[in-house]
């Protein structure tokens, strides 16, 4: 029988909040816990500004009908229904099973009992007597197990008492996400214990009293409070602490805390204890805007034993436009990249937290643009820091103190495109270090071109006037206080397309033919005495030989009556138009002499320049190889070449490799890793898919390697291994970095993550992503899991 009734009233609903309990991270401090939005491990970026500002109102709840079915059901209409015997209540995402139901209409109330079981969105319940306000979800559950989807996290409780839809306490419980897999005495290998737990799903925040996680059975951590993020979401308190052990450092000891001051603005602070050396203050503040975002980092300490003196360090970075308001003005920018650190010693203790690429050279930059239709301005401001080592010093790059910079960019102009560029220029160092004068720089350019494209074909004329002014700081080792450059170029850069239908090895292919030729012709200036600035000759790749210029930068044109001949063929695939397999090569033939060079260089006499070839294959997504080789025409010597290849059949599974040598100057061996090593004993598991493992009892092996062949040493290297429990996984990597030609760091790197819960120790997890091409993380929520994949 069943009986279909009415709502006697419609009643406001929230929008689903979810509820995962499972997010109790807090248990690794006696007082509150966040969740942080700068832990790249687990959490959220933040999000753009209009997104956030975002609010989905509460709509009213329309009457939906209430389905009761049972073996026997009485009552009264609009008043009261009994149901004896597989009793079942059902409304919207929630459904109500017991031997006996009883539901008040009026109050919306309904009473179960005996083998009782709900169904909230996913969400499962099941136990011996219910009483639950339907819509309102307030009343009680005695004696439940639980289940939560988003975690796969389950518990036992005395007693779940339900305070509206988006509250719970549940009394005298446990959670774990460990399955059981023995008999009736199994125990999960990690399970929490507490007296009561309060969920506040709207706010996202639960509080548990009297917490103790065991492990294995036995207790190792408690608390009598703590508070925990119950989602994504961000909140205020403390994060998980690190512990940890190094060579330079000794024990390591840090206690974050996450300030979430808005929700496009955001704090968290690194108070490190480290025993050889002292306390270290860091920290750091995220904002993001409309118009603007940027982050700010810093650390302070005060007495750091290692080297007797106050230690501190801080990087700005922070981009924007500027709304002035009217929009005939056109768009302006400001940008911060500011660096700056306390000592030439600071990148060799703390190089793990500069946050900057090059960590010996640190910029602090600073750049107002303009920019409306064609029209571009830019000044800047732009310093640097040098970090020296008397063991390996450095030339200290130049100063734009400041810089000045306009272009008009014109395309299909008549079919022409026209570049005019301008250039003011500061350059400024110490000249006992790069011992040549400091200088102001002003240079013009103008580019007019004229290309003809078609699908078969290409060809572009271009025809480039450049001129530059030198103003001396001091007079030149021939006396002169200025100097001038004047040179046009002019070039011709065509290719042709073909394409055929292929098969190879029982494959089909489009195959392409790609013939290329570029001829430059700049007349030869004397530029010997002009001191360089912000010059470099351009690496020989196929980025470079078909480029009218060979240096990098303004204070070297290169002369040049030369013809580019070169060819590439690539395998496509006819359905999809991937590109499987690239071959080339390209070759620059000289008509005369290249004579302008770097200081201390040698002109460029032969007739043939190296020849260049290259190939990428990715025949299967599993294998990826690149190689690019530049080979000696006359004497068949290979001056450079690089090598990389990738192996990555599944998920978890990946090999990096790469070779790279330059004659007379460096030659590296790159390899990196994650595999797991069951593999080796036959057992290759199940790929459960992206963030979910190969399934338990696993094992991983993890790494990179940099091996310097040249001078026979170990430049960088980390090696740990990854062990997946299932419902817990362990790791622990070495991580060893190379600070000087004799010295070097150690780090163990130890952690412990219980699914669903927190992470314990020392976090090797953004070390691994970074220095591992393609490492997956065990365990990562790809796509939050939809209440249908539990429906009722």
């Amino acid at each position: 029988m069943s009986r279909t009734m009415r709502e006697p009233r419609p009643v406001a609903r929230r929008p689903f909040v979810r509820t995962p309990l499972a997010v109790l991270a807090a248990l690794l401090c006696q007082t509150t816990w966040a969740q942080s939005a700068t832990d790249d491990e687990a959490s959220p970026r933040l999000k753009s500004a209009s997104q956030l500002q975002e609010k989905i109102s509460p709509l009213s709840r329309p009457e939906r009908p209430t389905f009761v079915t049972g073996d026997q059901i009485t009552g009264q209409n609009e008043l009261q229904t009994v149901v004896e015997g597989n009793g079942e209540l059902r409304r919207a995402d929630t459904v109500i099973r017991a031997d006996r139901l009883e539901y008040f209409q009026p109050t919306d109330t309904a009473k179960a009992r005996g083998n009782v079981f709900i169904n909230r969105a996913g969400n499962t319940y099941s136990g011996n007597e219910l009483e639950l306000k339907v819509d309102a979800f307030e009343g009680f559950f005695t004696q439940p197990h639980y289940e939560f989807l988003s975690t796969k996290a389950y518990g036992d409780a005395a007693r779940i008492d339900f305070v509206g839809e988006n509250n719970m306490v549940v009394r005298n419980g446990t959670y774990s996400t460990c399955r059981p897999t023995g008999g009736p005495d199994w125990m999960p290998a990690w399970l929490l214990r507490a007296d009561a737990v309060k969920l506040d799903q709207e706010n996202s925040i639960g509080v548990a009293q009297n917490g103790v996680l065991e492990f294995y059975g036995k207790p190792v951590l408690s608390a009598s409070s703590l508070s925990f993020p119950l989602s994504d979401a961000r909140k205020s308190g403390w994060l998980p602490p690190s512990v940890g052990v190094s060579s330079r450092d000794g024990f390591e000891y840090t206690q974050p805390y996450y300030w979430n001051i808005a929700p496009n603005r955001d704090a968290t602070f690194y108070p490190t204890v480290l025993s050889k050396r002292g306390l270290d203050l860091a920290g750091d503040f995220r904002y993001l805007e409309n118009n603007y975002r940027g982050q700010m980092w810093g650390n302070y300490m005060l007495s750091d034993k290692l080297r007797n003196s106050s230690r501190w360090g801080y990087a700005v970075n922070h981009n924007g436009a500027i709304d002035t308001g009217f929009s005939s003005i056109g768009s302006l920018g400001v940008g911060l990249n500011l660096n700056r650190v306390s000592d030439n010693n600071y990148w060799r203790d703390f190089n793990r937290s500069i946050p900057t690429l090059t960590q010996r050279l640190l910029p602090t930059d600073v750049n107002i643009t303009w920019g409306r239709d064609e029209y571009f301005a830019q000044l800047r401001r732009l310093k640097w820091q040098t970090l020296q080592d008397v063991t390996s010093p450095i030339t200290p790059p130049y100063d734009r103190a400041p810089q000045l910079l306009g272009r008009y960019t014109r395309n299909n102009l008549s079919g022409f495109d026209v570049v005019l560029e301008a250039d003011h220029t500061q350059f400024q160092a110490d000249p006992v270090l790069t011992k040549q004068p400091n200088a102001q720089r002003r240079y013009a350019q103008a580019v007019v071109s004229r290309p003809w494209l078609t699908p078969g074909w290409f060809i572009t004329p271009k025809l480039q006037l450049y001129r530059s002014d030198y103003s001396f700081s001091a007079p030149l080792t021939n006396g002169m206080n200025q100097a001038s450059l004047s040179v046009p170029t002019v070039s011709l850069d065509g290719g042709l397309f073909f394409e055929r239908d292929a098969s190879y090895f029982g494959r089909a292919y489009r195959q392409t033919l790609e013939p290329r030729a570029m001829y430059v012709n700049t007349p030869y200036r004397n530029q010997s005495a002009i001191p360089v600035y912000d010059t470099a000759l351009n690496d020989f790749n196929f980025a470079t030989i078909y480029t009218e210029n060979a240096f990098g930068g303004r204070d070297r044109i290169s002369d040049a009556n030369r013809l580019t001949l070169g060819v590439t063929s690539r395998l496509l695939a006819p359905e999809t138009g991937g590109e499987i397999a690239r071959f080339g090569i390209a070759q620059r033939l000289l008509f005369r002499d290249q004579l302008v060079t770097m200081p201390g260089g040698t002109p460029v006499t032969n007739r043939a320049s190296d020849l260049l070839l290259g190939a990428a294959v990715n025949w299967t997504p599993s294998w990826m190889m690149d190689t690019t080789v530049s080979v000696n025409p006359e004497t068949k010597v290979t001056n450079t070449s690089s090598i990389s290849a990738r192996f990555s059949p599944s998920n978890y599974r990946v090999i990096n490799a790469a070779y790279r040598f330059q004659r007379d100057n460096s030659e590296q061996i790159d390899i990196g890793w994650q595999w797991p090593l069951n593999d080796l004993w036959g057992d290759k598991g199940v790929d459960k898919g992206p963030g979910r493992g190969l399934g338990p009892g696993r094992w991983y092996g993890v790494g990179r390697l940099n091996y310097d062949m040249m001078n026979k040493r170990m430049v960088d290297a980390i090696v740990g291994f990854e062990y997946d429990a299932d419902c817990w996984i362990g790791r622990v990597v070495l991580d060893r970095l190379n600070t000087t030609l004799v010295t070097a760091n150690t780090r163990i790197l130890f952690q412990i993550e219980f699914v669903g819960f927190s992470r314990i120790g020392a976090s090797p997890l953004q070390t691994l992503r970074q220095s591992i091409p393609r490492y997956q993380y065990l365990r990562e929520q790809v796509t939050a899991p939809s209440r249908f994949s539990n429906y009722d």
